[in-house]
């Protein structure tokens, strides 16, 4: 991919803490590397598959992470605490307090933006991508730097934590939507429809682990694909309502669902794969069945949610629509 272009959000800063600086000297696993950079570029649908798994073990705040790519979303000033065992930690802004031999706490920057960290054990590597957030702003017409987000309610539905409002958004410029933030899925992918330059957005871990998951289960299938294809993913309350949704409680509105098909020959639209000539809603429902069987693949890992299959219309093919 050559050298790419900075992202906008990295910030440089000290390292640790001055009261931490003598315990970073006794435990030097750490390490402020002010160039480090996120992984960048697309996986088109027809390259070759090539698995996204962690090749050791790192959690964030207790999290395990499955994948070698994942983010994290944090506000700013927020600490997180990063622990692998055996394992140094190389982080692009922010604040890095030792905590002990492979285990920090690292506190994000005061100002919003993206900020790679990386875990390194035997010369591999786990990338954790850091967006550190605006808050969310309030009311009917709120907005980020002219960009309309809308509004949320403030009572969850049915009480579920997972409905209260996001706590904040990305600022994502145009040069920031090819970063991964899995291993096969980039900013981009998921943003909103709605126009803008920044754009805001957000979503949460927990789907991007379901499609890796269902990418992976894909190929061990016997379907060669490189990337599943995300028709939809996040969409600000305000464009929600824009393109005639009236409900304020879909996925969408969080970065929490996607309405994804397999497009290996890129004309758009979702491939013949129970090979009977056709494309229409059985293929999506082949890859329902897949979903179903990722459960079991990735086990605890699985975040249950919604999967429903969807027939193709006058602007579109079948799609299979996955929250978590």
């Amino acid at each position: 991919l050559g050298s790419p272009p900075p992202s906008h959000a990295v910030e440089p800063g000290p390292t640790v803490r001055p009261e931490a600086a003598s315990a970073a000297a006794r435990i030097p696993d750490a390490e402020h590397v002010p160039a480090l950079m996120p992984t960048r570029g697309r996986v088109a649908p027809a390259d070759a598959f090539v698995p996204g798994r962690a090749p050791f073990s790192v959690t964030v705040d207790g999290r395990p992470i499955p994948f070698a790519i994942h983010s994290v979303l944090v506000l700013p000033g927020t600490t997180v605490v990063v622990e692998s065992r055996g394992s140094t930690l190389e982080f692009g802004s922010g604040r890095v307090s030792p905590r002990g031999e492979g285990r920090w706490a690292w506190e994000a920057p005061t100002t919003p933006g993206i900020v790679p960290l990386r875990v390194i054990r035997d010369g591999s590597v786990v990338e954790l991508v850091a967006f550190v957030l605006h808050p969310r702003p309030r009311g009917r017409l709120a907005t980020l730097d002219r960009y309309r987000i809308g509004e949320y309610r403030e009572t969850p539905l049915r009480g579920h934590t997972e409905y209260l409002p996001p706590e904040g958004f990305i600022e994502v410029h145009a040069l920031d939507e090819d970063i991964r933030v899995s291993p096969h899925v980039t900013l981009g992918e998921i943003l909103c429809k709605q126009p803008g330059d920044p754009r805001f957005a957000t979503f949460t871990p927990d789907l991007l682990e379901k499609l890796e998951w269902v990418l992976e289960e894909m190929n061990a299938s016997g379907y060669s694909v490189g990337a599943l294809t995300v028709m939809s993913g996040f969409r600000t309350p305000w464009y929600n309502r824009s393109i005639g949704n009236t409900t304020d409680y879909s996925r969408h509105l969080w970065g929490d669902a996607a309405d994804v098909f397999v497009d290996r020959d890129g004309n758009g639209a979702m491939d013949d794969l129970n090979g009977d000539g056709r494309v229409n809603v059985a293929d999506a429902r082949v890859l329902v069945d897949v979903v179903e069987r990722a459960r079991d693949r990735a086990g605890s890992g699985f975040k249950a949610g919604g999967l429903s299959a969807y027939r193709p219309n006058a602007v579109r093919g079948p799609f299979v629509h996955v929250d978590a």
